[in-house]
């Protein structure tokens, strides 16, 4: 026994129910307040309470009963939405409305329900006047409280005649929160199924209350936990992502700059720094230092590479030396030199004042052998 109870806890808290939708098939349903017609908009309003009631829980059934006319069941309690909209679509309209007992044969084809897991729940559309006493709907409510038997009421069309008495048969019938009564006022564009959309009689089903990624986590708590960690792993991957790409956009001269106690014969960019740094100065006038430079002409067989460079460069600032235009002292550049030269960041060898100095290599390196020539002759 104990272990039964339980079970239907269970299945209580997952919204397993068996619904019986009476419907209000009276003439009172042709007026018009409610485009097309009440009955039209009372069907849109059952097909959305159906549907949601049977997508709520695998297990769901629900049944239809009319109210007027000849009272009748048109359909048992099933999961097979068309079978319910085919009967609702072929219900014909005429007389009053006999609600309390209808409500009774709902209450009675909810006790031979198949499933006794399911809780027993009716669904009421009034769009017509009630005929029966406030007294009789108070009776009625009780015993339906007694039985485990929610209501839920829509009121239309007539609702300011019929709130009295409906307010009483909620407040008798009312248990745990579990009945409700929705009133849908007449007014310019109100659509009776839109109304119903965030009424408490779907809360839960898919309206009312919406839940994160569209699921009830008490319906389905594992389906509820994999979209939750799916959607926190996907926030970190793109985070990662957009971190990675400030990272790779960051400005290259956040670098640390070379240290200075290099020394500067071992590091070569240290010198193409300077030389740079040379190349972009203003060609004033020579200083005195710089002239004496210009004008001594080492001895490049017992200098480094590095001497050859540095004493380039300063030639090439210099500009103190005159300056030889002619086509045999430019064809008698020293190729290897002027590529040397051109390697460089900032220096070119086309400039005048490196065209002087390498012209005056020349003339200083042919006046060196005609002095050797003279004295081996001697």
């Amino acid at each position: 026994s104990e272990l039964r109870s339980t079970s239907v806890r269970h299945f209580t808290a997952m919204g397993l129910e068996a619904t019986i939708v009476c419907v209000d098939n009276s003439e009172w349903m042709r007026n018009g307040d409610f485009a097309p017609s009440r009955f039209e908009a009372m069907q849109d309003a059952v097909n959305l309470v159906c549907g949601s009631k049977l997508n709520a829980n695998a297990e769901n059934t629900v049944g239809l009963i009319s109210m007027a006319n000849k009272r009748e069941v048109l359909t048992t309690l099933t999961a097979d939405i068309g079978k319910v909209l085919n009967c609702l679509h072929r219900v014909q309209l005429g007389g009053a409305i006999d609600f309390i007992n209808s409500i009774q044969i709902a209450w009675l084809v909810l006790k031979h329900r198949l499933s006794k897991n399911t809780k027993p729940r009716i669904i009421a559309f009034v769009g017509s006047p009630i005929q029966e006493s406030e007294k009789d709907l108070v009776q009625l409510g009780k015993r339906l409280k007694k039985s485990g038997v929610n209501v839920d009421v829509v009121s239309f069309g007539e609702d300011q005649g019929n709130q009295h008495k409906l307010d009483a048969f909620i407040e008798n019938v009312n248990k745990d929160d579990g009945s409700h009564l929705v009133t849908v006022p007449v007014g310019p564009g109100v659509m009776l199924s839109e109304s119903l959309v965030s009424s408490p009689i779907l809360a839960g089903e898919g309206g009312g209350q919406q839940y994160e990624f569209g699921v009830d986590p008490t319906s389905d708590p594992e389906l509820a936990l994999a979209l939750r960690i799916s959607m926190e792993e996907e926030r970190a991957r793109q985070q990662a992502a957009a971190g990675g790409s400030a990272a790779a956009a960051a400005p290259a001269s956040s670098a640390p700059a070379p240290s200075a106690a290099h020394p500067a014969g071992n590091d070569q960019d240290d010198e193409l720094r300077t030389a740079l740094a040379l190349s972009m100065q203003a060609a004033g006038a020579p200083s005195s230092a710089a002239a004496p430079a210009a004008s001594a002409v080492p001895n490049f067989d017992a200098m480094t590479e590095e001497q050859q460079l540095e004493w380039a460069l300063q030639m090439s600032m210099g500009g103190s030396a005159p300056m030889d235009t002619t086509p045999a002292a430019s064809n008698a550049a020293d190729p290897a030199l002027a590529q040397l030269l051109g390697s460089l960041p900032g220096v070119d060898p086309s400039d005048a004042s490196v065209q002087e100095a390498i012209a005056r290599l020349q003339q200083q390196q042919k006046e060196d052998e005609e002095k050797e020539k003279k004295k081996d002759g001697n």
